[in-house]
């Protein structure tokens, strides 16, 4: 006597083995993938850790945001910052002050020039106030820079191609302006030290605590 078929009992569709051409449900990884990584052709996140230039996401929007918060005070103090930007920022602030100072000899230097050529002592008069103008950015700058704001280091990337034009016109002038080059050249280090991988991630943690 023949017994009855069993039907098969259903099986729960958890226990349906994968065939390997299934996608993963949104959040989840795929094999073998770390938590962290990107889905393949998903970008990673913008400016994690990426060497590269990126338009600022924020920008001030009156004058007293470009000034420094809680005024000078903290001008000496660099916690929080990595390597890259701390080295950068002193750089910065040394130089900006620096140029404070030779600013202020130029100007005695452009008084001795206006009693023997008043014409180039007005020209070269003119260069050192700009010259003063972009010392004291490049402090007040640095220290928005130390606040993770992202205009700052765009404006301070803008500061080193002026001190480049300076350095080309202010050459041309036998009165004393020898264009400082080395100058220059420290500014532009300072520059790219705001912009490697490392200094990337800070900016972009600093947007997110913002």
């Amino acid at each position: 006597m023949s017994t009855p078929s069993e039907e098969p009992e259903p099986r729960d569709p958890g226990d349906v083995p994968p065939s390997g051409n299934e996608r993963p449900t949104p959040g989840q990884p795929f094999p073998g993938q770390q938590p962290d990584q990107p889905f393949p052709g998903q970008q990673p996140p913008s400016g994690s850790g990426r060497f590269g230039f990126e338009m600022p996401a924020d920008r001030p929007r009156n004058f007293s945001e470009i000034l420094p918060r809680g005024g000078f005070t903290g001008l000496f103090d660099v916690t929080g910052l990595p390597t890259e930007l701390k080295v950068s920022y002193w750089v910065w602030v040394i130089g900006g002050l620096l140029g404070l100072l030779g600013g202020v000899i130029g100007l005695f230097g452009v008084l001795v020039l206006f009693a023997i050529i008043p014409g180039l002592a007005m020209l070269v008069f003119l260069l050192v106030l700009v010259a003063l103008a972009v010392a004291a950015a490049e402090i007040v700058l640095a220290m928005k820079l130390k606040e993770g704001k992202e205009w700052a280091r765009l404006a301070l990337t803008i500061v080193t191609g002026v001190s480049l034009l300076l350095a080309i016109i202010s050459s041309s002038f036998p009165a004393g302006q020898d264009g400082n080059w080395l100058g220059f050249l420290v500014s532009l280090v300072a520059t790219v030290l705001m912009w490697v991988p490392n200094s990337q991630s800070w900016f972009a943690a600093a947007r997110g605590r913002s």
